[in-house]
């Protein structure tokens, strides 16, 4: 692996990740869980509040944070608000398995992220477990919730 000697990455907190650009932010159970607590929320209530459903790579529909009209999400006001309980999604970028397939993916998006290439040196372990905390926090399914929804 190209990172075999680690990677050096910190968090600038620029919200380059979290703003401007459509993206989806996926929410697991746990993810979620976290965040009614950061909220004070019950889980029918963020969802309404922060949530919206989302067509995934298997043509079902998961849990997603929303976005702002202006693409912003919509846990971000001058940063993130629920920092400490962000998804986990959030928590292990830039260690997300399709940037580490190799050098020049890594080097694209250090375009948009002053953190990468910078700061503290993960090691490839470290890495590693980044990557398999993303890899396996997968999104909850409407099928999933939708009784617990309904109550």
């Amino acid at each position: 692996m190209f990172y075999d000697e680690g990677l050096h990455f910190s968090c600038q907190r620029c919200s380059n990740c979290c703003r401007i650009d459509p993206g989806f932010v996926y929410l697991s159970r746990t993810d979620l869980t976290n965040l009614c607590q950061r909220f004070k929320m019950s889980v029918k209530e963020f969802v309404n509040v922060y949530c919206r459903w989302v067509q995934y790579y298997d043509n079902t529909e998961v849990l997603c944070l929303k976005e702002k009209t202006n693409y912003d999400c919509i846990l971000w006001n001058n940063g993130c608000t629920a920092y400490e309980a962000r998804p986990v999604q959030c928590s292990t970028f830039p260690f997300w398995s399709w940037i580490l397939e190799d050098r020049g993916q890594w080097r694209t998006c250090s375009e948009d992220c002053p953190g990468i290439n910078n700061g503290r040196l993960w090691t490839k372990e470290e890495i590693e477990e980044q990557r398999k905390r993303y890899e396996q926090n997968l999104p909850i399914h409407k099928s999933e919730l939708l009784m617990e929804l309904d109550q």
